[in-house]
């Protein structure tokens, strides 16, 4: 190849290789919104809310119990998983009651300005309303005082909401 001809390809490659990437940017930066957008705690891997444990579970057995695959129903931007028939139908009626509130992260953490998932394991059913937490720790605190943990994560909630990405 003569040296005009290869200073003229030369360019090329690389102007479709930044092109391509270009072209792909907008879509990572959208899917990586799509993921990070939680204002209910969702796993980023499966989509599925509360890492698919039975919202209605929490109420009806005061145990967490993992749903089913056949039992799914989408809400809120999440798969919601369910032990039974009647789980499901009790949530789609009322999802409201059922979610766990402030999206499922640690109220204990809200009250002090940032937001930390909840653990299926780790829940608390206060005022009829399921509350998730982060460690034993910020439970135990939830627990021995559930108004006051309530009201200072409600104070803080509406302004954590507007920062999560």
């Amino acid at each position: 190849m003569t040296a005009p001809r290869r200073s003229r390809k030369g360019w090329f490659r690389p102007f479709l290789t930044g092109l391509a990437l270009a072209a792909a940017l907008p879509a990572a930066v959208t899917s990586l919104a799509a993921a990070t957008t939680e204002r209910i705690v969702v796993d980023r891997r499966t989509g599925l809310a509360i890492y698919g444990f039975d919202p209605v579970a929490y109420f009806t057995s005061a145990a967490a119990a993992m749903g089913s695959e056949q039992l799914e129903l989408p809400y809120g931007g999440a798969v919601w998983r369910f032990r039974n028939a009647g789980n499901r139908t009790a949530f789609a009626e009322r999802p409201d009651v059922y979610m766990p509130q402030f999206g499922g992260y640690d109220p204990i953490v809200l009250a002090h300005g940032s937001a930390t998932p909840g653990h299926p394991h780790l829940f608390v059913v206060a005022e009829n309303r399921l509350f998730l937490f982060h460690t034993r720790e910020a439970r135990d605190r939830f627990a021995a005082d559930p108004q006051r943990a309530i009201a200072a994560a409600s104070a803080s909630w509406p302004d954590i909401v507007r920062e999560l990405p």
